[in-house]
């Protein structure tokens, strides 16, 4: 019996080992929370440098218009004119969760927002470039409540059918 419970708590110990986060992943966690906040701070100050530094230089933001799938450089020209009036967007996150890929150069996250549009969710991938997180991939959505799921399809529907005619004839 006691060779029993002491390999009983030897399994249990090991486990508990296996599924506490090492000091490097805590450390990366919070290296990629700290790339999010300042990417997010960078946008609430306008400063254009510091935000785009953040992001690799063949990045995508998808906005939240089904039109808005932004390359790097389109990106930064419709963004410009925001940050250049001293006001871009404010996106401060309320939650967030982060995962790692195996190698541990790559990260995925999302996140719940406030934001001038009500909470909205973004999420997105991450990589290691040397020491330094870039974003790679951002996407940034509205949150819709289930109970007014209906009302938000009768408002989109004459854009999303117009998209839908335009992409179909591509």
């Amino acid at each position: 019996m006691k060779t029993f419970l002491a390999f009983l708590l030897l399994i249990t110990s090991c486990n508990f080992y296996a599924q506490t986060p090492s000091n490097a992943q805590l450390s990366a966690q919070k290296q990629v929370e700290q790339t999010l906040d300042l990417w997010h701070e960078a946008a609430a100050n306008a400063n254009f440098e510091a935000y785009f530094e953040l992001m690799t230089e063949d990045a995508v933001f998808v906005g939240t218009d089904a039109t808005e799938n932004w390359q790097n450089k389109d990106f930064r020209e419709y963004a410009r004119p925001h940050f250049d009036k001293g006001k871009a967007w404010k996106f401060t996150a309320l939650e967030r969760n982060i995962y790692f890929g195996k190698s541990g150069d790559y990260a995925w996250f999302d996140e719940l927002l406030d934001t001038q549009m009500g909470i909205c969710r973004g999420s997105g991938v991450l990589i290691k470039k040397g020491e330094n997180w870039k974003i790679k991939h951002y996407v940034l959505s509205i949150t819709v409540p289930n109970e007014n799921v209906d009302e938000v399809l009768a408002i989109k529907k004459k854009a999303d059918q117009r998209i839908q005619t335009k992409l179909q004839k591509n």
